[in-house]
């Protein structure tokens, strides 16, 4: 993880820099911003946020802790060579899939369809359509005055949220209902703004939607069975 991310990262800034391109549009991620345990749940999450390094690897969340190197890294070079960077983080990515294979994002759902586990996790997490987060790129990389991070996320869910979206939509599939963590209180989800990725223009698709197509890619490139009643109602009809 940390490598293509830290030093992936580096390569691509030295030669932006020395091929003189105009812009640069880094995809980094929510990781790199809002893992921080000293912040207060009243404050709003925003692009001046940072993931506390020191938390992550004490928490092992290495993916996080590799994002926020690899981004830090990427402003530091981006003032020495004199770059022109701008940083999109986005949220779990989720939308119809463009490659054959399930990437972690999209099994981060797909595990509360198949089977695969029985109860859902006590945890809340942000969600974005991958349409809005390739619109987010065009807009930042055409935007003369763009500037800094642009936070892309939809909006936040708890899991408890998700699979009662996936359960109506989709009840012919064995969608946990029970949480694997019941001593303690449900988590809220932290509060965050959208605010500077809207200002250029961006209307997120709703997190339902996102999730409706997200199920039916996922049907339509076989890695989830679609159920034989389901498949006899649809022929009859």
């Amino acid at each position: 993880m940390m490598e293509p991310a830290v030093t992936g990262t580096k390569n691509v800034m030295t030669a932006a820099a020395e091929a003189k391109v105009r812009r640069v549009v880094l995809t980094s991620s929510i990781g790199a911003v809002y893992m921080d345990p000293k912040r207060s749940p009243d404050v709003v999450v925003d692009e001046s946020c940072w993931s506390d390094l020191e938390y992550c690897k004490n928490t092992k969340n290495l993916y996080c802790y590799g994002k926020t190197v690899a981004e830090q890294g990427a402003w530091d070079l981006a003032k020495k060579k004199g770059v022109d960077l701008v940083v999109v983080n986005p949220v779990v990515v989720l939308g119809p899939l463009l490659q054959p294979t399930v990437n972690a994002s999209i099994m981060h759902i797909l595990k509360y369809l198949n089977g695969a586990v029985k109860t859902y996790a006590n945890a809340v997490q942000g969600y974005v359509h991958v349409r809005d987060v390739a619109l987010a790129h065009i807009a930042v990389f055409e935007t003369p005055s763009a500037s800094g991070r642009y936070i892309c996320s939809e909006s936040m869910l708890h899991r408890g949220e998700v699979v009662e979206i996936l359960a109506k939509f989709f009840p012919e599939y064995p969608i946990p209902t029970k949480c694997s963590d019941e001593k303690n209180p449900r988590k809220q989800p932290y509060k965050f703004t959208n605010q500077k990725i809207k200002d250029l223009g961006i209307e997120f698709i709703p997190v339902k939607q996102c999730l409706y197509e997200t199920i039916k890619s996922l049907q339509e490139n076989g890695h989830l069975p679609i159920p034989k009643q389901v498949e006899d109602s649809v022929k009859t009809h």
